[in-house]
């Protein structure tokens, strides 16, 4: 039988982008037939860049320009800036699989479906950027995503803390104005995948609430109060801004009390 773990650490270096969409599949699908063994005798190798193609270029998030969604350049980086997170979320499904070990089967396999679902959103929005004459790598983008993950790597815990209800979680809250405003510019087919989107994040990021305070249960600590103690420590208390929703965060797993902190 396959290592679970080796079949990641492959799927997580490849670097092709057609490369590791299918081998993305294709982990979800031996996972799914019973085809992969999660036995822990595979020497751990740290990962400190996933693979990925030599372009997007990666710059400083403040020297990427401010574009209008009322230009085809400007829509066509929305697109492409939407499928650059999806292509760093496939990684760091894949990092939390690999990376943490000795945890139950759910963890992998609930992981093992995000990265899943992330890559086919991404197909969703490569799509869409041919559509709009643009290809991805056409415009650079950021690696704040995976500059994240490095802070969190030495903790499941804080893992869960940082990138599903932090990171993602914002794109529960500005995920619905981006669609009303692609509709009002009569863009129905990226706000189409801007909804299938928003769908499946709401799972992902309830995946992460629940192992959060899975990790939080393990050790006796109080999930609310180390959710709060985490955004302070990691400099992201009080960074939320925009309209907050509400419905979404709480179908995602966040407490009432976590809300009134954010």
């Amino acid at each position: 039988m396959r290592s679970l773990f080796v079949e990641t650490l492959q799927c997580l270096v490849c670097f092709e982008v057609e490369s590791k969409l299918a081998s993305t599949a294709e982990l979800m699908s031996l996972w799914q037939h019973g085809q992969l063994e999660v036995a822990d005798d595979h020497a751990f190798t740290d990962v400190e860049y996933p693979g990925r193609p030599d372009k997007p270029v990666l710059v400083d998030p403040r020297a990427l320009p401010q574009r209008k969604l009322s230009s085809p350049e400007g829509v066509g980086a929305f697109v492409h800036a939407l499928a650059h997170i999806e292509f760093n979320a496939i990684n760091l499904a894949l990092d939390a699989v690999y990376r943490f070990r000795g945890l139950p089967d759910e963890f992998y396999a609930d992981w093992l479906s995000v990265a899943a679902d992330e890559a086919r959103h991404f197909r969703l929005l490569s799509a869409r950027l041919s559509e709009l004459g643009w290809s991805y790598g056409d415009f650079d983008a950021h690696d704040g995503l995976w500059d994240a993950a490095r802070r969190s790597a030495h903790d499941p815990m804080v893992r869960m803390a940082l990138i599903p209800r932090v990171f993602e979680a914002r794109g529960l809250d500005v995920a619905p104005g981006m669609i009303k405003r692609l509709d009002a510019l009569g863009d129905r087919d990226t706000a189409a995948i801007l909804e299938v989107i928003l769908a499946d994040e709401v799972a992902h990021v309830e995946a992460g609430s629940r192992w959060f305070r899975y990790f939080c249960d393990q050790r006796g600590l109080n999930s609310d109060q180390v959710f709060a103690d985490l955004l302070e420590e990691y400099g992201l208390a009080g960074k939320r801004s925009g309209p907050m929703h509400r419905e979404a965060r709480l179908r995602a797993g966040f407490s009432e009390n976590e809300l009134e902190f954010l």
